[in-house]
């Protein structure tokens, strides 16, 4: 006899600590692990509302006081490219892909440090060693690729990519610096909701968008984009103002927000 359960993971909560999107701001996330049996559906359950995904851990802000960050994906079916997105692609057609497993290298590591020390050298990352970055590529329960990008034998972008029942998502990318004018982060989103159509995937996942934040406006800039917002996805309006703050007795207790998920169910016998 066969029962269908809910799947029952253990949510919590992070310390506040020091946002790094917004000045004077602190962030708290709600987040679970992933693993077993279990780990492909709940991550595709919980994508779909708003979480994301690091190693083995999916979360999403729980702010006491700011909504700030929003969870963005693109409706690739939706999307067309702009004439700057035309030039990128012009701009980029000799590059190749690889779709590789997850898989840490060295040339991968090389390239993440001289990005980290051009673009994000007092971010969070900045002191990430070749263990932890082999642990931040290689650490995944779910079906993961890394997309690598190549200019004749020269490494010049990397992405580490989800697949998802509804779509890809884009964990986490990086690229050579010196290359600023082959704006090869829009190129690798370009490319993958290429690849998102190829194989008949709805959604392009981007992580969160956070209005006011002047190095995440790149993620809006795409016809068809969708931000989640009051536990729902809906298509972003141009020219649309977002109120940052949130009145701390509008923040649901842990306990609220958990029980508003939509967890999956989970066969047992």
């Amino acid at each position: 006899m066969r029962h269908t359960l809910p799947i029952a993971p253990q949510f919590y909560v992070t310390a506040p600590q020091v946002c790094p999107y917004l000045p004077d701001r602190i962030e708290r996330k709600l987040f679970t692990s992933i693993q077993g049996d279990d780990a492909q559906i709940l991550n595709d359950a919980l994508s779909q509302q708003g979480f994301r995904r690091s190693q083995n851990i999916l979360y999403r802000p729980s702010c006491n006081e700011c909504s700030a960050c929003l969870s963005a994906r693109i409706d690739v079916k939706k999307f067309s490219p702009s004439k700057s997105q035309k030039k990128i692609l012009r701009r980029n057609q000799f590059l190749s892909r690889r779709s590789n497993s997850p898989w840490a290298t060295e040339e991968q590591y090389d390239l993440f440090q001289k990005y980290l020390r051009e673009r994000h050298a007092n971010g969070g990352m900045a002191d990430m060693d070749v263990f932890e970055f082999a642990a931040m590529i290689e650490e995944s329960s779910i079906e993961t690729k890394v997309m690598e990008y190549y200019d004749k034998n020269i490494l010049e972008a990397v992405c580490l990519t989800d697949v998802l029942s509804d779509g890809l998502s884009m964990v986490y990318s990086f690229f050579d610096p010196d290359k600023s004018k082959k704006s090869l982060g829009t190129f690798m989103i370009l490319d993958h909701i290429s690849v998102a159509l190829d194989l008949g995937l709805p959604y392009l996942y981007l992580g969160y968008w956070v209005p006011g934040s002047q190095k995440m406006d790149y993620k809006v800039n795409f016809k068809g984009v969708e931000i989640f917002q009051n536990n729902k996805w809906r298509v972003l309006s141009e020219n649309e103002e977002y109120k940052l703050d949130l009145h701390p007795l509008n923040t649901a207790p842990v306990s609220e927000q958990v029980s508003s998920l939509s967890l999956p169910d989970s066969t047992t016998t």
